[in-house]
């Protein structure tokens, strides 16, 4: 999911506000109207996008398909998805108010909160997808039993996590008053007294980037690796035209999941560690960096829906079914018929047949 917010972490650590003053180029930033508009109407194109596709998407896993871990995950994604989609408002009120929060103290800090936890949660339900396609792939005899209890514990289990890590911001007053401007701003200025020591400081990115991130993303790569070779494995290529439909909606699906971390995840992430850092130990600032990634660490919600798709052939088929695309499919079952009374079973069973899979 998004982070809301740039971190613009000021350089005294002293409580007193009054005795605080911001940078230039942090005040250019908040008088920025075209960057502001920008980012609002990505954020209501998100919304636009994502609400329904994950609405549709979180009704035919709950109500049209059978419930497994794999499941399980995509639930707990899509709703991370659509909590997302209902804090994006409060960002565009926000950023078109020229970064003024009229919401209050508590709300700042429920709407942050939120941010950072969707967007992690959003990472480690991906990486419980991998694992679960890797269990079931490479080691399918392993935990046989109460896999959906399971999938249930880790779900529990990345929550709590993520909030015990969140716990600075739920305990912290993020608004902040810039009386050069006017405004009162929401997670856009933290001061360095939000966390006890520069040690703190380094702990809290140190579980953020590398414990909620980097970890995840190397541990994604390498579940649909295994997955990957498994399925190309030379006693697999011998089955079927539907494991070589399998391998190439699992290469499609590694394709999108990398390209979520890579598109949306990892530049939101890299340059919130880079910026803070600068901030921390050299008083340098990579706040309009920040600031543009943004909009690209929202767009994930966007593309779960496509990884449901590959991810599960019956919530294709289910997708299917309810985009009345039964007539697609009805079409390639009467080629299917024709060739096969011209005796053209072994060529219907080749390409062909593969085309009409993915084109269905």
């Amino acid at each position: 999911m998004c982070s809301q917010g740039a971190i613009e972490i000021c350089i005294h650590s002293t409580m007193d506000l009054n005795s605080t003053q911001l940078d230039n180029a942090t005040l250019a930033l908040f008088q920025n109207k075209e960057a502001s508009t920008a980012l609002s109407v990505i954020y209501v194109i998100v919304i636009l996008i994502s609400f329904p596709s994950n609405s549709l998407s979180l009704w035919l896993l709950l109500f049209r398909t059978t419930l497994t871990p794999s499941t399980i995950y995509m639930i707990n994604l899509t709703i991370t998805d659509l909590v997302i989609c209902l804090f994006l408002p409060f960002q565009i009120v926000y950023q078109l108010n020229g970064y003024n929060w009229i919401f209050g103290e508590n709300m700042c800090s429920v709407v942050t909160v939120m941010f950072y936890s969707n967007m992690y949660c959003s990472i480690l339900t991906m990486t419980a997808i991998s694992l679960s396609r890797y269990i079931g792939v490479v080691c399918p005899m392993t935990f046989e039993n109460h896999k959906n209890r399971y999938a249930l514990m880790v779900c529990l289990a990345m929550w709590v996590a993520i909030l015990i890590v969140m716990y600075p911001l739920e305990r912290t007053d993020l608004t902040y008053k810039v009386k050069e401007l006017n405004i009162t701003t929401c997670f856009d200025i933290l001061k360095k007294s939000m966390l006890p020591s520069i040690g703190a400081w380094a702990a809290f990115l140190f579980t953020l980037f590398v414990l909620l991130f980097m970890i995840p993303f190397i541990l994604t790569v390498y579940c649909y690796t295994r997955v990957i070779l498994k399925l190309l494995h030379p006693n697999q290529q011998q089955v079927n035209r539907d494991s070589q439909i399998q391998k190439k909606r699992a290469i499609l699906l590694v394709t999108i999941v990398l390209f979520v971390f890579i598109t949306c995840f990892a530049p939101n992430n890299i340059i919130l560690l880079t910026h803070m850092i600068g901030r921390l130990y050299y008083d340098k600032s990579f706040y309009m960096a920040y600031k543009l990634t943004l909009s690209l660490s929202c767009l994930n919600s966007c593309l779960d829906p496509f990884i449901y798709y590959f991810a599960s052939t019956e919530f294709r088929k289910k997708l299917r079914q309810v985009l009345n695309l039964q007539s697609t499919l009805s079409i390639f079952s009467q080629e299917e018929h024709e060739m096969m009374a011209r005796g053209g079973e072994v060529a219907l069973r080749g390409e062909d047949a593969l085309k009409g899979e993915f084109s269905a």
